[in-house]
């Protein structure tokens, strides 16, 4: 018998009893879809993940106090130490690291703020003026805080977009005044809409002054020396291209800002976008493939089920196999017949599967709690595994049908 006759023999033999066929290939379909659906939820996380880091560009460095004991901003790290404003300043002095453009120190801290009988509770950067330049974002209406305003530490706001909507609604928020902690700053800007960051909402967040916010908000951060603490500092390079320059020029010289000696670890973090990128990268990709490994569960406990009913199929059709060996059927046929049944059943719930789930990442994708994206790869991946599924589980039925005796097998009741 040929294969494609194995074929419409099979598809008659699954037809002919429709509603088992159906429950048997759900497990398959449910597996498939899982898997589909998962993985495009992982790799839609990464896109987006990627696709926030690099809009801002490039030519970012970002320093933060501490040692990572491994790589990247998930990495634990002894925060012991810390950074300064001496050490944004000695960074920024001309000739000191190769390309610099703006530097950025950052002083974050959370608080609740209030307008009115409005309140939320968000994270405060206290940042300089060039916050913008270095970020590649702007102020939706008003201004971003000056120089001078950061000079004389005055008490004024810009807001993010989702905070400036939590507080005012749909009312003009410039030229009111809010409270930080129970400190009054008046509003001047609201910064564009940017959506979720890799650390929460980028738009629920109020920028001050960081002298403001070192001086007059959290207060006592004043270190031993003369100067004030930060919680990071970001280097904007006039180009990518003295990104490798720039990050060993930066790590010597807070080597020799913070004494630290030869031989001696660092204790600070220097990243560069690249970094990042590939830790989280490195992040998403383990969690998709933990999150399809668990979808793949489903497709085993398929495969069982479908042993299972080619087991009961065989016992059901003892006579017909005895008959077809007695005309003529060998071995070979009968093991091709239920085998190919098995991956007929495999195949077709794979295909509804995939339809399964990727109509699920599609209707998570247009209701706008994710983003997901349904690679080639992992519809190759799961029709794979799902015609393994099929042989895997029914080779031992089909061997099981190969075997009868025809004589046993005629006689069978």
């Amino acid at each position: 018998m040929s294969v494609i006759e194995s074929i419409r023999v099979a598809l008659q033999g699954l037809a002919a009893n429709k509603l088992r066929s159906s429950l048997t290939m759900l497990g398959i379909i449910i597996g498939v879809g899982a898997v589909i659906a998962l993985l495009a939820l992982g790799e839609g996380t990464q896109a987006a993940i990627t696709e926030e880091i690099q809009s801002i560009g490039s030519n970012l460095i970002f320093i933060i106090p501490g040692r990572m004991e491994g790589h990247g901003p998930g990495a634990p790290r002894n925060v012991s130490a810390s950074l300064t404003l001496a050490d944004a300043e000695a960074i920024a002095a001309p000739g000191n690291v190769s390309g610099v453009l703006v530097v950025v120190p950052e002083f974050n801290n959370n608080a609740d703020v209030v307008y009115s009988n409005e309140s939320v509770s968000v994270s405060v950067k206290g940042t300089t003026s060039d916050y913008p330049l270095a970020y590649n974002s702007s102020p939706e209406i008003g201004e971003f805080f000056t120089e001078q305003h950061d000079t004389t530490a005055a008490r004024v706001a810009v807001l993010g977009h989702q905070t400036a909507e939590d507080l005012f609604g749909d009312s003009d928020p410039l030229g009111r005044t809010i409270k930080i902690n129970r400190v009054h700053f008046r509003v001047i800007g609201v910064m564009e809409e940017e959506g979720g960051g890799m650390g929460g909402s980028a738009d629920e967040v109020v920028f001050i002054p960081i002298t403001t916010a070192q001086r007059k908000l959290f207060g006592g951060r004043a270190t031993s020396g003369t100067s004030w603490e930060v919680s990071s500092i970001t280097v904007s390079l006039a180009s990518e291209d003295y990104m490798d320059a720039a990050v060993d020029d930066i790590t010597w010289l807070l080597r020799q800002q913070h004494e630290i000696q030869p031989g001696d670890d660092d204790d600070f973090t220097v990243m560069s976008q690249e970094d990042i990128l590939s830790t989280m990268e490195e992040v998403t990709g383990i969690l998709t493939i933990f999150l399809g490994a668990i979808a793949a569960i489903s497709l085993l406990v398929g495969g069982i089920g479908i042993m299972n009913i080619m087991l009961v199929s065989v016992t059901e059709r003892t006579r017909e196999i005895g008959i077809r060996k007695a005309v003529g059927a060998k071995r070979r046929d009968i093991l091709m017949q239920f085998l190919i049944e098995a991956v007929v059943l495999s195949v077709i719930g794979g295909l509804l599967g995939i339809l399964l789930g990727a109509g699920i990442a599609t209707l998570v994708e247009r209701s706008g709690l994710m983003t997901t994206v349904v690679s080639t790869e992992a519809v190759l991946l799961a029709t794979g595994f799902s015609v393994a599924v099929g042989l895997f589980f029914g080779i031992y039925p089909s061997m099981r049908a190969a075997r009868l005796h025809p004589i046993e097998a005629l006689r069978y009741e």
